[in-house]
């Protein structure tokens, strides 16, 4: 599928959604169902203006029924969903209409918060609309004015979902069918942001104002074994801090607190609010200049220059016995700069590393810390 390529990212391909795949399956199936014959190809013009051709698989036809599945392509996309074979099942329905529902492998949304009543298959909204203009096409190609029923199956999603933001988000018995553009993005930034939104937005709506946000798994185990934070209202920003911050304003959360190890979070102390290092790399530039600030001598800061890690760094500090100052300073420039980006939302921060432990705290991290304690009784995280 090389008309996906990016000219931008000449080396990278582009995939279609599980919402496409499910679209050109119903389309199909319609088609088949409409003229009693079998169909080879299928196209459908995705949300971003892509048309997209695929070839059904597994077809199973009846007088009043069609079944078939298109695979997913993601490109080079790193996406588990890549290779599942995506089913639609299309049978006549009284009274007109088109209704869509989910089947094996679609999973069901059991909390607020989402883009899917609680209740109903996780098919979200552009991809419903999609499958619908899908097998009005069909419907219209074949002059046919007659109702459809739409049944979207996914065999293997309940084992796939597992791998997934799903049992996060309180989505059980198998995967979402997601694509607001119907294009999978190669190594998509912006898919990862949905998911941290969606996130936030459960959150939200189960009724928590104060949330733990953590980095990735480290972060997330320090909470739950040292701060004893366990089953407390938390989701991973990954290295999206700013963006994160801005998603937390917009939903309205009072306050959050931030919990990350040295080698992320130092980075904050100098503005950098996405931390993957292909934006730089200021982690021992900081930690330097603050331990100069604090009246270390050029020998330390040169010796700190000089490390490949933050734990050596810390090393070092520590044996020249300006360790608690530098952190000290660290974390007021951390306050300082995450207060400026977050508006109205109140932040703190827990810094931790090995084998160090904790190493520093914002001012108002142990009220919301406490806050937090009392939050782990709400909904059902």
């Amino acid at each position: 599928m090389d008309y996906f390529l990016d000219q931008t990212r000449p080396n990278l391909r582009y995939g279609y959604t599980t919402g496409t795949c499910a679209a050109l399956a119903a389309k199909a199936a319609a088609q088949m169902l409409l003229s009693g014959q079998a169909v080879s190809s299928v196209a459908v013009k995705t949300p971003k203006g892509v048309v997209i051709t695929a070839q059904p698989e597994d077809i199973a036809r009846e007088p009043d029924r069609v079944s078939c599945a298109v695979r997913k392509d993601s490109g080079d996309d790193p996406d588990i969903t890549d290779g599942i074979l995506v089913y639609a099942s299309v049978l006549y329905k009284d009274g007109g209409g088109i209704t869509v529902e989910g089947g094996n492998g679609v999973g069901r949304v059991t909390r607020e918060g989402l883009s899917c009543p609680v209740g109903s298959a996780a098919i979200n909204p552009q991809p419903r609309k999609q499958i619908i203009q899908a097998v009005t096409e069909a419907a219209e190609e074949f002059g046919c004015l007659c109702g459809f029923e739409v049944i979207i199956s996914v065999p293997g999603g309940e084992r796939l979902a597992k791998k997934t933001f799903n049992p996060r988000l309180g989505i059980e018995g198998g995967i979402s069918i997601l694509g607001t553009s119907g294009i999978v993005e190669p190594m998509s930034d912006a898919a990862l942001l949905e998911s941290i939104r969606l996130e936030i937005s459960v959150l939200h709506a189960a009724g928590h104002q104060t949330l733990l946000m953590t980095p990735g798994n480290y972060g997330e185990t320090f909470a739950s074994e040292t701060l004893s934070l366990t089953g407390a209202p938390m989701f991973q920003c990954s290295n999206f801090i700013g963006d994160t911050l801005d998603m937390l304003r917009q939903a309205d959360i009072r306050s959050v607190l931030l919990v990350g190890h040295i080698g992320k979070l130092v980075k904050l102390a100098g503005g950098m609010m996405n931390t993957h290092s292909k934006y730089g790399d200021c982690r021992l530039e900081l930690m330097s200049v603050y331990a100069v600030l604090s009246g270390a001598g050029r020998e330390t800061a040169e010796a700190v220059m000089d490390c490949i890690t933050t734990e050596a760094a810390l090393s070092v500090l520590e044996q020249a016995g300006w360790l608690k100052e530098t952190i000290s300073r660290v974390m007021r420039a951390i306050e300082a700069q995450l207060t400026r980006r977050a508006g109205s939302v109140a932040v703190g921060v827990v810094m931790f590393a090995k084998p160090y432990g904790l190493l520093g705290k914002t001012e108002n991290a142990d009220l919301l810390i406490e806050e937090l304690k009392k939050e782990q009784g709400k909904g059902n995280r």
